[in-house]
């Protein structure tokens, strides 16, 4: 059993305070849940997260968090695809995760047109030494959460105010610069099936429902299987 839910645009800290309660609170019989959704603009700043990555944030709010890597950024036109998986159940060690995530949204642009690749030594996305889509993880209680963020057709500025991942001068892309067209929303639904596949997930592919559920609440819009 597994759901897949879409939340549109909400804001990041209720939404990651919600992620470690339902962490936390789950069972051996809780389903695991892929989230779907938007974030206003937010610069995150992981465990081992160096503040001097973060260059001038302006108006742009820094909340320090409990994932791994450095600094990232969110906002408006980026896809965030948070895993809520028992890791245990599913027989996937972190590492596996982590290529999972990478390989489905390989697998997702090459149906596009679009060429990326992971590399071993950064985790992540790239086209063409562009980031496209980045990760960061917490694994607790054998669970995982945080999770996967793809640049859709975004407002790339906000990047150049940190050094992304914390490494000075990265380039970043998203799927709009790459001549892909489609709204957050249309591309959470097309990854959707290759998440399934590579998470080995149980049932069919879930489909998100079309209707954008009420944000502020956090109700789902799932399609149960």
């Amino acid at each position: 059993m597994a759901h897949a839910a879409w939340f549109g645009r909400v804001d990041y800290e209720p939404t990651w305070r919600r992620m470690q309660q339902f962490t936390d609170t789950r069972t051996t019989a809780t389903p695991d849940e892929l989230w779907c959704l938007e974030h206003p603009p937010v610069y995150t700043l992981g465990m081992a997260g160096r503040p001097e990555h973060v260059l001038s944030a302006g108006e742009v709010p820094v909340v320090p968090i409990d994932r791994g890597g450095q600094v990232t950024y969110h906002g408006p036109g980026q896809l965030v695809v948070y895993p809520l998986l028992d890791l245990r159940r599913l027989e996937l060690g972190v590492r596996e995760l982590v290529t999972a995530l990478e390989q489905a949204v390989i697998d997702y642009v090459s149906t596009l047109g679009i060429q990326a690749l992971a590399r071993r030594d950064a985790p992540g996305v790239y086209v063409d030494g562009a980031k496209l889509a980045a990760l960061g993880l917490r694994i607790r209680r054998g669970c995982s959460y945080h999770g996967l963020a793809l640049n859709v057709c975004m407002d790339l500025t906000p990047y150049a105010r940190i050094n992304p991942c914390g490494q000075a001068g990265l380039a970043v892309t998203d799927l709009a610069s790459l001549g892909a067209s489609g709204d957050v929303f249309e591309v959470a639904r097309a990854l959707l099936p290759h998440l399934w596949r590579h998470l080995r997930l149980p049932g069919a592919a879930a489909v998100l429902q079309l209707e954008q559920h009420h944000a502020g609440g956090m109700q789902f819009g799932v399609d149960g299987l």
